[in-house]
């Protein structure tokens, strides 16, 4: 790209939207689908194991990764992506109201998944075919807290006014009106990045039709499992947010369930307040702080400290499971230090992925792998989190999954590192 086309598009107009739009699908049904089923009185274990199950594309998503190299630019992706994932919000909006909208909003949301998926790759194959190393590394924390925004708007404002709305109007029409506000988010952010975003690169020479396509992916599968400490780095990404995996659906699930119940008794509307108010300026904080806390010390000698700060938030968890406390204000301060600690680090991740994994001939497509990675270790807890839940209860649960982070930790201390910072930096100015 061009040093004016560049002028043109700063990354302030762009990273934070693209990513915010990267974020909400995959929160979308990570979380927000969560609730709105458990408020329609579907089982944990059913809502588990199917909204994980439909996140499969997020980790398989490098299969097609190369055949975007084929078709217009990443620009082109961003946008088309956008666009059908509010379609397909829409959509849900639409079987709601059906005897058998379980199936049907199960379904539409595998397609919002593989539109996410899709719309990741190209995103990320913007970011890093405009920025430099140096670049990347500079606004990662904005990355991070873009994409998680999403995140906080889901667990804060979407959930507090679904909550809100299922005490004037019912669930029903309260969760038609959350789907619909973001079918028309997507779509509005589609409109906006047909002018501000950048192309990210025309379509490749060297992929012309399907079969270069599949020449191509088998060249990249090879390459990518040919990369020195590649067995390392594919532990070392799983096990980082494993435990993550185990908590994300049950946390939510947790705070909503009857005291009884061994859950917090919290309504839709004060986890909505509480995540939203509380949670919202401790996360952005956090990402933002990391990026220029690793750009000061450098990602070699900050990765264990990230990890450490990352898993905070399941021993929190697990306080709050033993302890349940009736105050809304001490359950806040919990969720302010967990989202601080999540935004921090979470960032150590994503710019080790792209520093370390990435780099090569198909950094797009091998980030793709990376991230596609990174999610089966969520997948693969989160399927089998609802059944854990249910068979421990909520106490034993988040005590049992703090055994998972003792390899995140090892992975995070022994890692080796290939490419130094500067080295990434200079490859991206060439």
């Amino acid at each position: 790209m061009s040093n004016t086309n560049k002028k043109q598009k700063h990354p302030a107009t762009w990273i934070p939207t693209a990513y915010f739009a990267m974020g909400l699908p995959f929160i979308a049904i990570a979380q927000a689908s969560v609730l709105m089923f458990k408020s329609f009185g579907i089982s944990d274990s059913l809502i588990a194991f199917w909204t994980s199950l439909i996140m499969l594309p997020w980790t398989l998503k490098p299969l097609w990764s190369p055949m975007l190299e084929m078709f217009k630019t990443k620009k082109h992706f961003v946008v088309a992506t956008q666009l059908v994932t509010g379609l397909s919000f829409a959509l849900v909006v639409m079987t709601l109201p059906l005897d058998s909208f379980f199936t049907y909003s199960i379904a539409l949301l595998a397609v919002v998944a593989f539109s996410g998926a899709t719309h990741d790759i190209a995103t990320d194959g913007v970011y890093l075919s405009v920025l430099s190393g140096k670049e990347q590394a500079k606004y990662i924390g904005w990355q991070g807290a873009s994409y998680n925004l999403a995140k906080i708007l889901t667990a804060g404002a979407f959930v507090y006014l679904a909550g809100v709305l299922e005490e004037r109007f019912g669930v029903l029409h309260a969760w038609m009106a959350v789907m619909l506000t973001y079918a028309i988010i997507m779509i509005s952010l589609a409109l906006y990045h047909i002018k501000m975003l950048p192309s990210g690169g025309n379509a490749s020479s060297e992929v012309t039709s399907l079969n270069d396509g599949f020449k191509t992916l088998w060249d990249v599968i090879k390459t990518f499992f040919q990369k020195k400490y590649i067995g390392w780095f594919i532990c070392f990404i799983i096990v980082y947010r494993f435990t993550e995996g185990f908590a994300i659906k049950i946390a939510p699930l947790f705070f909503k369930a009857a005291v009884e119940d061994g859950g917090l008794g919290l309504s839709t509307s004060q986890i909505g307040l509480i995540y939203g108010v509380f949670g919202s300026a401790a996360f952005v904080l956090g990402s933002i702080l990391a990026g220029y806390y690793i750009s000061a010390r450098g990602l070699k000698k900050s990765l264990f400290t990230l990890v450490c700060i990352f898993n905070v938030q399941f021993i929190i968890y697990a306080l709050l499971a033993i302890y349940r406390p009736e105050s809304l204000i001490l359950i806040g301060s919990a969720v302010v230090v967990e989202y601080f600690v999540y935004g921090f680090g979470f960032v150590g991740l994503m710019l080790f992925m792209m520093q370390q994994v990435a780099p090569g001939k198909y950094k797009m497509a091998h980030y793709a792998f990376a991230t596609g990675i990174m999610n089966l270790g969520i997948l693969i807890p989160g399927m089998l989190s609802g059944f854990m839940s249910d068979w421990l209860g909520y106490k034993l649960f988040f005590i049992c999954i703090l055994v998972v982070i003792i390899p995140s930790l090892l992975a995070a201390k022994f890692v080796p590192f290939v490419h130094s910072e500067e080295s990434e930096a200079d490859e991206n100015e060439k």
